[in-house]
This record gives C-alpha cells, structure tokens and sequence, in this order.
C-alpha cells in the first residue's frame, strides 16, 4: 500500500477511534489499523461507558449503539470475609435522556463505534499488526506493517496502540512500564436470565447497576473487583497492580474464582452460565507515568498514554476525550500543513487543560500510598465492618459503651496517633 494518508491511527480501542472518526467526519484521509480480527476482538474493559465524552462524538448515541443497560445505581461494597459495608447511590432520573453512563460489552460496541468511523470515510484495515514508526529527521512520517510491502506513510501518526504501547516505547516516549505502574485485570462474562439480574439487583428491564468492591476482593491487596449488570448477563472481574500480585504470590484466575465463591457475592451468580474469560493490562501509574504525547508528526492517546483514572474507574472516557482531543489538534495542524512537534502540541496542553490530566495530579500519589501502607485494605476495611456489626447488633450493651468499643477497636492495637496518622495519609493521597 503505497498512497499517503492525512492521518493514520493504530488501534481500534475508543480513543483510536474517537480520533479516527473525527478526523474523517472534517474530511482527512484516515487509515485505521487494528491487529484483532475486529475492532473489540483483543478490547476488554470491566464494562462502563460514559454517556457526556461519548456523546460529544456521536450525538444521541444510545439510540443505535449496541448498550446493556442504563446505569442508574451505583455500589461501594468495604468487604470483608463475611460481611460487608455498602454505601451508593440510585438515582431514577439516570433512566432517563440523556441518562448518566451504561454498561455495555466491548467486542459489540467497539465494532459498531469502528463502523461510523468507516461510514465518514475512514479506511479499516484488520488483523494487521504495525511493527513500528517510519522516522525520517526525527519526524515519523509513517508506519511498517506485518503485510508484504507494508510501509505507509501519512502526516500524523496516532498511537492507540494499548497500554503496553511498543511503538511509543521505541520512539523513547516512554519506558518499560514498571510492575507497580500496570494493573492486571481479569473478569468473566456469567449468562444469567434477565428476570433474575432485576430481581437479585431490584432493577427494571432498563436500569442497571454496578457494584465496586474493596478488600478481601482481593485479600487484601491494592485493587478493586466489580460485577456489573448487563441486560441477560453479569460482568465480574476483579484486578491488582502486578506488583501486589507478584508480592503476595496470587494467580490472577485463583483471585478471580475466590471472589466468585465469596459468600456476598455467589449468591448473585448462582445459576449462571460463564460465557468468556478475559484478561487485560490497565495502566494504573497515573500522573507521574504519563508519557510524552506528542511528537513531530506523531500523538499518543488513550491506555497509550497511561489516561487511566482507576480510583473513580474511569478509562473509556478519558480515551475518547484524549481521542477527541488529538483530532482537533491534527485538524488544526492540516489547516497550517504544519506537522511538527510545536504545532501538535497543542494536542498535549489541551490534555493538561482538561479534567484528564488535572484529576490524575489530584490523586498522583494515591496508588503508591495505598500500595505501600497495606494497612488501608488489610486493617482498616476488617475494623469497619466489625465496628458496623458491633452498632447494629441489639444485645442490651447501652449505645455509648458500643460507641467506646468501637473506638477502641480501631485504635487498640495501632494506637490513636497511628490511627491519626494513617487517616491523614490517607486524606493527603486523595485531597
């Protein structure tokens, strides 16, 4: 393939095509390249899509998107091994236009979003991997494909090639990723009537909920697990950083299997039918490891780019946003027919310009925190639900004795200024 592109974007995840999408729908010549057999085919998420970046792109899209269900509750479970703390949210306007967010399956939507990319002129090319940059003069200029005479060249270069993001690496963006800096998250796909998901979750045919869970999740360790409601299945998966992972010996599937056999959580799965296991890499380095983003003739976006806000599970919107973002700069960066790296920064202070990058400084150290005082999920989520046990317990114990109990379970064995301490700690990691 030897005709030059405007623009050519590797990966067919949300913010490769949010960026391909709109650079089409101006009126550049777009290639999209996908390594999966479909775009969505190798794309997993826990399955929340976020209805305001989404519908920036695609107007009123949940009238023909392939979506579950419209989220219109949302959970925190503090779980331990026999009990758990729920605290959340339901709220019956979100069934309603606009809604708020939906649950959805990758592989369908990420093909049909691929779809209205074709249909304004994009050019997808499927299982077809991109081996690396064309770089002439310290500009990429195009990308060698796995195909026999796969050079093609374009103005711009989009990198929405995944967390791992090999191309960014060789173009010394970024470096290996570190094993505290990246998530491994697996989850299960269980087949469970309709009429079942409302009665066990107190739902309508078109409400949903999700439900994050922290603690003995994951025994403990830094990570979160979640089951989300599809129209006739369940999402559950569950997820810790490598290093916490490789620290406490655990085997991802083991984690996975232990949180379906919980006893808060079988039984909602009983009787299900598991349909899919999935496994994907998240990157959970936030601020301090997000790479750079742009170069001379080359933007990266997305899981590429580290845009992953995992204490508010927010990732699919922050790709289409960076997606969205890098096409308005590509666009304006056609109009001067000026590629270089000044011009296509414009991509990146636009980045640093919006609620992408100003919340991943917010919570820049809340990770490391958390992984490093082990005190937060191994200690403190236990105390709190035997301190609720204790409050709602009638036994005759007069109320202001219980409350003397509680305090002092929380501060017996660490002591009030350990106690004092930690909880500061914890406020600065998320203030």
């Amino acid at each position: 393939m030897s005709e030059k592109f405007d623009v050519i974007v590797v990966g067919a995840g949300p913010a490769g095509t949010a960026c391909a999408y709109l650079c089409a729908k101006s009126g550049l010549k777009v290639l999209q390249i996908e390594r999966g057999e479909y775009p969505g085919s190798k794309n997993v998420m826990g399955g929340v899509l976020y209805r305001k970046q989404t519908e920036e792109i695609i107007p009123e899209f949940w009238n023909d998107a392939p979506l579950e269900r419209p989220i219109v509750e949302q959970r925190f479970w503090m779980m331990d091994k026999e009990s758990t703390v729920t605290f959340g949210y339901k709220g019956l306007e979100w069934a309603k236009e606009p809604y708020n967010n939906f649950t959805v399956l990758r592989a369908p939507f990420d093909r049909w979003f691929a779809q209205k990319g074709v249909e304004q002129g994009v050019l997808l090319i499927n299982e077809t991997v991109v081996t690396e940059c064309i770089v002439e003069n310290d500009k990429v200029v195009g990308v060698k494909t796995d195909r026999p005479d796969g050079e093609i060249l374009a103005d711009v270069v989009v990198l929405a090639d995944g967390v791992n993001s090999l191309l960014a690496q060789q173009l010394g963006f970024r470096k290996e990723l570190k094993p505290d800096e990246v998530a491994l998250s697996v989850m299960e796909v269980i087949n469970l009537p309709k009429e079942k998901i409302n009665d066990r979750f107190n739902l309508e045919d078109n409400q949903g909920c999700t439900i994050e869970i922290f603690g003995d999740s994951t025994k403990g360790n830094l990570g979160t697990a979640f089951l989300y409601t599809n129209k006739d299945s369940l999402n559950i998966g569950v997820g810790t950083t490598l290093s916490s992972m490789m620290n406490a010996k655990l085997k991802p599937y083991d984690l996975l299997d232990y949180l379906k056999n919980h006893p808060m959580v079988a039984p909602l799965l009983a009787g299900g039918e598991s349909v899919e296991y999935l496994a994907h890499l998240i990157p959970e380095g936030g601020f301090h490891s997000v790479p750079k983003v742009a170069g001379h003739g080359v933007v990266v976006v997305g899981d590429a780019a580290q845009l992953v806000n995992a204490i508010h599970r927010e990732g699919s919107n922050m790709a289409m946003a960076s997606g969205k973002m890098a096409a308005e700069a590509i666009i304006k960066a056609k109009e001067r027919q000026d590629f270089s790296e000044a011009s296509l920064n414009k991509y990146r202070e636009a980045l640093y310009e919006s609620f992408i990058l100003k919340d991943l400084e917010k919570y820049k150290d809340a990770a490391h925190t958390f992984e490093h005082h082990p005190q937060y999920f191994n200690d403190y989520v236990p105390m709190l639900n035997q301190a609720m046990s204790k409050f709602f317990t009638v036994d005759g114990t007069p109320k202001r004795e219980k409350q003397k109990q509680i305090v002092k379970g929380f501060t017996g064995e660490k002591g009030t200024l350990n106690v004092i301490k930690d909880l500061y700690r914890a406020w600065k990691a998320v203030k």
